[in-house]
């Protein structure tokens, strides 16, 4: 492409030079032609004739060069035209050629992606067909398929798009190289393909000869089908496993997570500890060793807690890992028998089929029997009636008779054949009696053949039973070996898991190891952490330090300024001096003229008129005046020098700021580079702690690999084992189809054989010669056998070869794993030696701060320690080279031994290749033996049907021929096993047996080995992990010893003078060591300089590196974007914009070429026309003139339009580029702003729909509340009226006791009047008597009732005072509830206003931001303007050159027409003086004509001569005095012009040094001004941080504080429910206390009517009345008295509860700190509860199983007790146990009805004892009877037995209301199985720990009630608060709380806790 570009590029500057070439002409066409017209005027004609014909002929010509000009110029526009449409063709071409390249270049990447597909195809195509192979290959197995490697495909690396057009032809010839190379793998494939579908033919042709083989070929496709089958349940099951890893892997992925969580929170605890270790220490050093130890011990406490506690933790995640693993390998184990079981049922499914179908096939054969029975029978009686033999068809009869009787016996064995038997016996009776009329004779012998036929076939069914019975036999031991075998197989499986539980123990135990190393590389890194921050604490300090000095710098800078502005006042003020100066010397001047005027005058007027005396006075005045201005002049000079002295002194002072300024800049430089180094420090430091944490990520992701691929393996081997066991029982199953399939064939056989049995009489000779050629045969086959053997044993040596290959391998590898190790080793021990390295440098630099610091005495110690380190750091070195010589050594030689593992692989590759061929080879051979058998067999067949036919014949040869072949039939079964024979399936499936065994046998083999190697592996890794754990547990035991030493020592100094010995060298030691570490520190100090300088260096070798490569970087994106951007657009314009450019340029140098032509003819003519003749006039050369400035303008105008264009586009691309990235930044900035957004907008929609929710709640809960008390008015409502109506009842009954009396004393008063007066007044008195007593009752009434109201009046009181306290809880509820509410709101409008001032902040930074990158932009594009700036100036300096060289040219020109002028004024002034003299010849020729006319002409010549002469030497002195003239003048000129010249170029130089200095300031102020906002911004920043991070705490306070009110809110409001609940139950029953009241009221109403109607009519009455009235009134007063008791009760626990309540609330707001702790022990809890919800699941499932299993097993017990039970009933309820007993036994109710039908008596008595009598009675509690419950001796034996069972579950507690039809039916069964004891305590007892201690219960050694509940207890009823907490809220601990305790107890218990 490039080159191509380049041609074009080439031919298009060819064209296009090619009319510049012919512009050129043109423009010299056009200057020749300008020549000859200006030197037209030059040639001189005398005649006008002539001139006339010389222009008419140079106007021809110029005509003829005009016309031909415009020819030219015509052609030229041809041409232009034409390489225009070139140029537009060849772009088009080139875009069309860039799309076809496009579009091959895509079809090219189709094509490679088919070429692969097809690739990828072909080669499953092979592995199919390899497989197929393999499968084919009798005896190996279930082989893994081959896949071919695909390491040779290369990664094909091309773009998706096609961007430019500078693709280079390397790529696509090397996609062309590609295509080529996967087109030859491609037709390779097919051809392996090709070559295997041939292989596959030529069998299938060879195998089409006989129809048998294409059964084979059937079959085989069968296999193939099932192998495919096999390979896809292969390839679900290994995805399967793909997945569990994926899982098992994220599994480990998170517990590692949890687990660096948990290191990292237990090293920051242990940090803590340590410091407040390190505290305790430094506090205690000045104490004795017994405070010591002490306070050691009281440091090691909390420690030791916390570690108890750590450990606590570990042992229960230990415990939960075992839980899992014993879990799933649980849920595994119920899988495999899930499988069993299916696979049982399936066989169970089967064999129930076979069973099924015998038995029809048995019954269609006794139908079928009974017929021919009955044909047989009629066929005798005509025979009977048509012969005279009798005898005969009696022997017929009984014969037929026995043959029946042996078939009905063999029909259970052989049924098929013997159907097949009897309608051939059939078609044969039918014969015999359609012959038998024709001929008797005939058929008797037929009859008798017919019999010897049978006798033979019973024989043979006898034979063929036998051995029948003989495979069943061995068929049944087979499968009990197979069960066998499957029985090893499962306990090898248990074993290999038990193995591997082992392994995985001990890789825990490993995991745990690295773990140890773990926490100490992290105890390492801590301390390097700890550094870090010492290291930024002195960051910020040089920071600090920094700050001042910019801080002293732009102070210095201010007083700068101030001083300049001081400079430039002072400068002003100077100015101002030096002006009134000059006006003073002007005004002096002026003075003094005037005085000189003055005196003038003075002394004209003193010499005039001296009389005056005036002139004295002006004199005076003047003197005076005089004397002031000198005054003045003095003045001004003082003023004058005391302004230079300023300047002097402002000058000076001005050079020490500078001094100042200079010192200010280089200690900033100094400090930047400061903070350059500690930054590289720092930098250093972290990249060394990212490589060491990379490391140990890189260790413990190598550890996990391990791990995992163990596990891979183990799990491989499972699955192998598995696979291998459901391909035996597949097997199995295959082999019995086999065998269902042969019996059936063997039928169809044995009737073909019958058939053949005549025609086989004739080939009996054939026979005879067949068995000669047989045994050949079989001879031939024996010598194939052998053969094949030794081929075996070939292979056989071949592979082991190849396992000793393998060996060799194997050794080389683990040679190169100890070398592997070594080299570990040797870096490790190299880090060590690095770290003491560092160690000794520090130590030295600190031994030489101490050697500044500390006494010279111990000066020479130090230096002996010193030179000591030194010669230690140089053996170091020394080592350190070795050990780096020792790395390269063992990596050559690790390099050889990889080479050498590569030749090992080849030549395994290669042994492979053979090996596959001598497979190929032995599937032919294979194939050719199959062959052979198959032929052998037909070949058997026809013998055995000789043999058969030589049986019916000849008895004794049939028996040798029988011997004969059973020998034959042995020798071909043994050579015909692997063979695929239908007729020996028995035989065929042993062997496969055999074979499978023995596959099973090497797989487990090689199990074991790979085991063996797992188990070396891991030895490995443990001796490698257990020397390294040894190397560091030897270290820290060597320090403990030393710390133990250490403190034994302390503790057994117990004088105080050892402890000041000790403390005294201590410190010398102290000293010591820090002189040593001095010098140390100081070596180290050097050595990090030097480590900082290299650094530096490398730093900014990289940098430039960077730089290179991102400038390059640039350019190319600048390049393609360019390209990309402005290739449609662009392209067009600049097009266009260059021919315009071309054009004006081609006009320009025509132009240019036109003016110097028109010079030229001004200086020829100016040179040619000396003599005069003519010229060129001065109006043409001025039009010329203007006409070139004219054009000058316009090229101007036209270069500055042109560079206008080039400064737009090339700022449209530069704006373009910042456009684009300024384009991504906003998206990213946008792309977070919208995400931080869209998370603060869902948490204030979340807020704020949290806060409607507790609105709608308030509403609700205020709705509720307003009901409530809407609810209490009416109750008092209702209570204000019944005791209203109680008052007005009282009176009633007086008021008609009093009627009555008054209507009794009527009555009696006339008859008073009678005699009998006296009794009347004696019963008068017994009434009065009575009415007395009666009233003292009515009164006693009347104080119940007042004193039932007065309790009423006072439980009315309670309850208001109670509602009245409701009411003020619900006010101040309400009231916090509104506190809650506003600081709701509060919250809601500090958040909003947050997050606005979040959002703003948010903005200001996004702002900053921007102002940052526009000042950046800013910066960026002053720098461009600078360069611009500096381009234009070189530009401009040229085009000043350029002017400079064109005024010098005007000014020759100028000079030039100046000396033309000169030349022809001389050659006026010339001519004239020609014409004087001329003229004064002429008079004088006249006077010496007229006064010599006479005289002598020779004097008169003579003189005229002189004359000429004379004349002459004039002209000649004239012409030189001119020339002499101009030169000078010329010489003036020059002399001007390079003044002027000089002027301009030192004015040019000062302002260019002066736009330079303005520059340098401008670029030194934006550098300054930009650190200084660059720093203004950090520091803006850190404040902005520091604000959003305060923000972010106090939002997350905010929202706690929220979360807090609203749970507490939520808190108050379930309590408000739970009272709200309380009261409207209260309002309920007090409502339902009304309804009883009112109904009572109407009754005492109705009583008291009866009473008074009752009292007229019925006194005696009335007495009984009263009496049981009195008593039934004295009970309601108990019941009243009770009620009221516990309604005091009742509100006595009510204000209990209330106040247990508010201490529970109180208690509440303390507990929720360990609500917080507690709920993530729940979390915890819940997930051990949920694992062990799974288990229980499991368990009950099994106990379902166990109860499914048991469900037609009685218990004992309860038959017994049934027994026992029944016998103490009543008469009338004994049937109705009897039923129940039959019911558990399973008897039939028919059966149970006609058992019970003869006695049909009840049982009372059994029921009232079992239930209710004894000692079990005195448990049950007694109930109040209902009206609606029934009496129990009239209910039924089922309720009675509910009812029972209810009071025995039920505690002592008063029991709740449970109905009869409320109870579950299966109560009764599955309760009824619990009464296991005798006596009812222990029942009781049982119900209550049931009740109590339910989970306790052991599933499986208690009953089934106990261990699964059929029927919940019913929950006791008490507080709500006192109840379960619910799911929504925050639950504690579950607590054991027995139904019978009150709620206080309970709080209590709480509030302890």
């Amino acid at each position: 492409m490039a080159s191509w570009l380049g041609g074009l590029g080439s031919g298009l500057g060819q064209s296009l030079g090619q009319v510049g070439g012919s512009l050129s002409s043109l423009t010299g066409h056009i200057s020749s032609f300008t020549k000859d017209i200006l030197l037209e005027g030059a040639e001189e004609v005398g005649d006008a004739a002539t001139e006339l014909h010389v222009s008419n002929s140079r106007l021809r010509e110029i005509e003829s060069i005009n016309a031909a000009q415009k020819l030219e110029n015509d052609r030229l526009k041809k041409v232009c035209g034409d390489l225009e449409e070139k140029h537009e063709a060849a772009e088009l071409q080139i875009k069309q050629l860039s799309i076809e390249y496009r579009n091959q270049l895509q079809q090219k990447e189709v094509e490679i992606s088919h070429l692969k597909a097809r690739q990828n195809a072909l080669q499953e195509q092979l592995q199919k067909v390899q497989m197929a192979a393999q499968s084919a290959q009798p005896g190996a197995g279930v082989l893994p398929p081959a896949t071919t490697s695909a390491s040779y495909v290369p990664v094909v690396r091309h773009s998706s798009g096609f961007e430019g057009y500078d693709m280079d032809f390397g790529d696509v010839i090397w996609s062309q190289q590609e295509i080529n190379r996967l087109s030859n793998e491609v037709s390779r494939l097919e051809s392996e393909v090709d070559h295997w579908k041939q292989i596959a033919l030529s069998s299938k042709v060879q195998g089409t000869n006989d129809a048998e083989q294409s059964e084979i070929c059937k079959l085989q496709n069968i296999v193939k089908e099932l192998k495919r089958n096999l390979s896809q349940e292969i390839d679900e099951h290994q995805h399967e496993l793909s997945v569990l890893q994926d899982a098992h892997k994220q599994k480990l992925v998170e517990i590692t997570r949890r687990h660096r969580e948990e290191l990292s929170e237990y090293e920051e605890r242990i940090e803590e500890l340590e410091n407040q270790l390190q505290q305790d220490g430094v506090s205690t050093d000045a104490m004795g060793g017994s405070k010591i130890s002490d306070q050691k011990k009281n440091a090691r406490s909390p420690e030791g807690g916390k570690i108890e506690e750590l450990e606590v933790v570990k042992d229960q995640e230990d415990e939960i890992r075992k839980l899992n693993h014993k879990l799933s390998s649980a849920k595994e184990e119920n899988k495999i028998l899930l499988k069993e079981q299916e696979l049982a049922k399936v066989e169970k499914i089967q064999i129930m089929q076979e069973y099924e179908n015998l038995k029809s096939e048995c019954s269609k054969l006794q139908s079928a029997i009974a017929e021919q029975d009955a044909l047989l029978e009629e066929q005798d009686k005509k025979l009977q009636s048509k012969t005279s033999l009798p005898e005969d068809i009696v022997r017929l009869q009984q014969a037929l008779l026995e043959a029946e009787n042996e078939i009905a016996r063999l029909s259970s064995l052989n049924q098929e054949g013997l159907e097949k038997e009897l309608t051939s016996s059939q078609h044969k009776n039918e014969n015999i009696l359609s012959a038998y009329a024709e001929d008797q004779n005939s058929e008797l012998s037929q009859l008798r053949q017919d019999l010897e036929r049978k006798e033979h076939e019973l024989n043979a069914s006898i034979a063929e039973r036998e051995t029948l019975v003989v495979e069943l036999e061995e068929l049944d031991k087979q499968n009990q070996e197979a069960t066998q075998h499957v029985i090893t197989l499962k306990e090898q499986l248990s074993k290999h898991h038990m193995e591997t539980d082992s392994i995985i123990n001990q890789l825990k135990f490993d995991l745990e190891f690295e773990r140890n190393k773990l926490s100490e590389l992290e105890m390492e890194k801590m301390g390097t952490i700890k550094e870090l921050d010492i290291q930024k604490e002195k960051l910020s300090q040089c920071s600090y330090a920094l700050n001042d000095l910019h801080i002293s710098k732009q102070q210095l800078q201010d007083n700068i300024k101030d001083l300049q502005e001081q400079l430039r006042k002072a400068q002003d003020c100077n100015f101002h001096h030096k002006k009134e100066v000059r006006e003073l010397q002007q005004r002096l001047k002026e003075r003094e003229e005037e005085l000189s005027v003055s005196l003038s005058k003075l002394r004209e007027k003193s010499n005039q008129e001296s009389n005056y005396t005036c002139q004295d006075l002006i004199l005076k005045e003047r003197e005076v005046e005089i004397a002031k201005l000198q005054n003045d002049i003095a003045e001004n000079k003082q003023l004058n020098e005391e302004l230079k002295k300023s300047l002097s002194d402002l000058r000076t002072e001005n050079g020490k700021l500078m001094a100042v300024t200079e010192e200010l800049k280089q200690e900033l430089n100094n400090a930047i580079s400061e903070k350059n180094k500690v930054y590289l420090e720092k930098d250093t430091v972290v990249g060394a702690l990212k490589m060491e944490k990379r490391q140990l990520e890189n260790e413990l992701n190598q550890a996990e690999k391990r791990l995992l691929e163990e596990a891979h393996k183990y799990k491989q081997t499972i699955e192998e084992l598995s696979q291998a066991r459901s391909m035996d029982t597949s097997v199995l199953q295959l082999e019995h189809e086999r065998l269902v399939k042969c019996n059936q064939e063997k039928d169809f056989k044995i009737a073909e054989l019958k058939r053949s049995i005549e025609q086989m009489e004739i080939d009996h000779q054939e026979t005879k010669e067949m068995l000669t050629t047989s045994l050949g045969g079989q001879k031939q086959l024996t010598e194939l056998i052998k053969e094949k053997e030794i081929f075996i044993e070939k292979f056989k040596n071949q592979a082991f070869q190849v396992k000793q290959e393998l060996e060799e391998y194997m050794k080389v590898s683990k040679k190169q794993d100890v070398l592997k190790q070594n080299l570990e080793e040797k870096d490790r021990s190299l880090a060590v030696m690095k770290e003491e390295n560092n160690h000794l440098k520090e130590e030295l630099e600190r031994l030489k701060d101490q050697q500044s610091r500390s006494v010279p005495v111990v000066e020479p110690k130090t230096l002996d320690i010193i030179i000591e380190l030194e010669s230690e750091v140089t053996q170091l070195k020394v080592i350190k080279n070795n050990l780096e010589e020792e790395i390269e050594v063992l990596k050559k030689t690790i390099e050889d031994q990889n080479q050498t593992t590569v030749q090992l692989q080849q030549s395994l590759k290669e042994q492979r290749k053979e090996i596959d061929e001598s497979k190929f080879q032995c599937e032919q051979m294979n194939v050719t033996h199959e062959r052979l058998s198959l032929e052998k067999d037909e070949e058997i067949k026809n013998l055995q049907k000789t043999i058969e036919q030589i049986r019916t014949q000849l008895h004794k040869e049939r028996q040798i021929i029988q011997t004969d072949s059973s020998d034959l039939f042995q020798e071909t079964k043994v050579q015909t096993l692997n063979g695929e024979n239908g007729n020996e399936k028995h035989d065929l499936s042993k062997a496969e047996i055999e074979r499978l065994v023995k596959g099973i046998k090497e797989r487990e083999m090689e199990i074991k080995l790979l085991n063996e190697k797992n188990v070396s592996l891991s030895q490995r890794i443990d001796q490698l992990s257990k020397d390294e754990v040894g190397k560091l547990t030897r270290i820290i035991q060597e320090k403990d010893l030393e710390i133990q030493a250490l403190n034994a020592r302390v503790s057994s100094a117990s004088s105080r003078q050892d402890v000041l010995c000790l403390q005294q060298q201590l410190q010398a030691y102290v000293l010591e060591r820090e002189q040593v570490l001095a010098v140390l520190s100081e070596k180290t100090r050097e050595n990090s300089q030097l480590k900082t300088e290299y650094r530096n260096i490398m730093d900014m070798v990289a940098a430039k590196e960077a730089a290179l490569v991102r400038l390059q970087e640039e350019n190319k994106k600048l390049s393609d974007r360019s390209e990309n951007s402005s290739q449609d657009m662009s392209r067009e314009t600049i097009q266009n914009l260059s021919r315009i450019i071309r054009e004006k340029d081609i006009e320009i140098d025509a132009l240019s070429q036109k003016c110097q032509t028109l010079l030229a003819v001004l200086q020829t003519s100016s040179t040619g026309t000396d003599n005069g003749s003519g010229g060129v006039n001065s109006n043409q050369f001025e039009e010329l003139l203007q006409e070139r400035d004219k054009l000058k303008q316009q090229v101007k105008k036209m270069e500055e339009w042109k560079q206008q264009v080039i400064t737009t586009v090339q700022n449209m691309q530069h704006e373009s580029a910042h456009l684009q990235e300024e384009l991504h930044k906003l998206q990213a900035q946008i792309s977070v702003e919208s995400d931080s957004n869209s998370k603060l907008q869902v948490d204030y929609n979340g807020l704020i729909q949290s806060y409607e929710q507790n609105e709608k709640k308030l509403k609700s809960f205020s709705q509720e509340l307003a009901q409530v008390q809407h609810s209490i008015g009416q109750l008092y409502n209702t209570k204000d009226l019944l005791l209203s109506k109680l008052d007005l009842v009282t009176p009633s009954a007086t008021m008609a006791s009093t009627v009555s009396q008054l209507r009794g004393i009527q009555h009696n008063a006339p008859e008073l009047l009678s005699d009998e007066a006296k009794l009347l007044q004696n019963e008068l008195e017994q009434l009065k008597i009575k009415l007395q007593e009666k009233d003292s009752t009515i009164r006693t009434l009347q104080e119940n009732n007042q004193r039932l109201s007065d309790s009423v009046a006072t439980a009315s009181e309670i309850e208001r005072k109670n509602q009245e306290g409701t009411e003020l809880e619900m006010r101040q509820i309400k009231e916090k509830h509104d506190v809650l509410q506003k600081s709701l709101r509060e919250k809601d409008i500090l958040i909003k206003s947050k997050s606005d001032q979040l959002l703003s902040v948010s903005e200001n930074l996004s702002n900053k931001e921007n102002e940052n990158e526009l000042l950046k932009q800013a910066v960026t594009n002053l720098k461009e303007r600078n360069l611009i700036l500096e381009m234009d100036i070189r530009k401009l300096k040229e085009e000043n050159e350029k002017i400079v060289a064109q005024s010098r040219e005007k000014e020759t020109e100028f000079r030039a027409l100046q000396e033309t002028n000169m030349q022809f004024s001389m050659m006026l002034k010339e001519k004239e003086f020609e014409s004087h003299s001329m003229k004064e010849k002429a008079l004088a020729f006249e006077k010496l004509l007229k006064e010599k006319e006479q005289g002598k002409t020779g004097e008169l010549n003579q003189l005229l001569n002189e004359v000429k002469s004379m004349q002459e030497k004039a002209v000649t002195f004239q012409q030189e005095r001119d020339q002499v003239m101009v030169a000078l003048k010329q010489k003036q000129m020059e002399s001007s012009a390079l003044q002027s010249e000089l002027q301009h170029l030192r004015e040019k130089e000062q302002r260019l040094n002066q736009e330079l200095e303005r520059l340098r300031n401008h670029l030194l102020e934006m550098e300054d001004s930009y650190t200084r906002e660059a720093l203004a911004a950090e520091d803006r920043e850190v404040k902005l941080r520091k604000k959003v991070l305060t923000l972010e705490e106090k939002l997350v306070s905010s929202s706690t504080a929220v979360e807090n009110a609203s749970h507490q809110a939520s808190l108050q409001v379930e309590s408000l429910q739970e009272q709200l609940n309380l009261v409207s139950k209260q309002r309920d029953e007090t409502m339902l206390q009304l309804t009883i009241s009112q109904d009572q009221v109407k009754q005492y109403a109705l009583s008291l009517a009866n009473l008074q109607m009752v009292l007229e009519q019925f006194q005696q009455e009335e007495k009984a009345m009263y009496s049981a009235e009195l008593e039934k009134h004295k009970k309601q007063a108990e019941e009243w008295r009770k009620k009221a008791e516990n309604l005091e009760e009742k509100v006595v626990s009510l204000q209990e509860s209330l106040g247990e309540a508010n201490a529970a609330l109180d208690a509440a707001s303390r507990l929720t700190e360990q609500l917080d702790i507690k709920e993530e022990e729940i979390e915890e809890l819940k997930k051990e509860g949920e694992i062990r919800r799974e288990m229980l699941e499991d368990v009950q499932n099994k106990l379902m199983n166990l109860m499914n299993s048991t469900e037609g097993k009685v218990d004992k017990l309860l038959m017994r007790n049934l027994f026992v039970g029944h016998f103490h009933t009543p008469k009338n309820k004994r049937p109705e146990v009897l039923r129940l007993m039959g019911s558990i036994l399973g008897i039939k109710r028919e059966e149970l009805d006609q058992l019970l039908s003869e006695d049909q008596r009840g049982v009372t008595r059994w029921v009232t004892g079992w239930l209710g009598g004894g000692a079990g009675s005195k448990s049950v509690p007694s109930t109040p009877l209902r009206p609606t419950h029934q009496n129990i001796f009239n209910s039924s034996f089922s309720e009675l037995f509910v009812k029972f069972l209810e009071t025995e579950s039920c505690p002592s507690l008063p029991p709740p209301k449970l109905s009869v039809h409320d109870m579950k039916p299966l109560g009764a069964a599955g309760t009824g199985k619990t009464i296991g004891t005798s006596s009812n305590v222990q029942m009781q007892d049982s119900a209550v720990s049931i009740m109590s201690r339910r989970p306790d219960a052991n599933p499986f050694l208690a009953p089934r009630s106990a261990a699964v509940p059929l029927i919940t207890p019913a929950s006791s009823s008490g507080h709500l608060l006192m109840k379960p907490i619910s799911d929504a809220l925050p639950t504690f601990t579950p607590l054991p709380v027995s139904p019978d305790a009150s709620a206080g107890a309970v709080l209590k218990d709480l509030l302890k806790q």
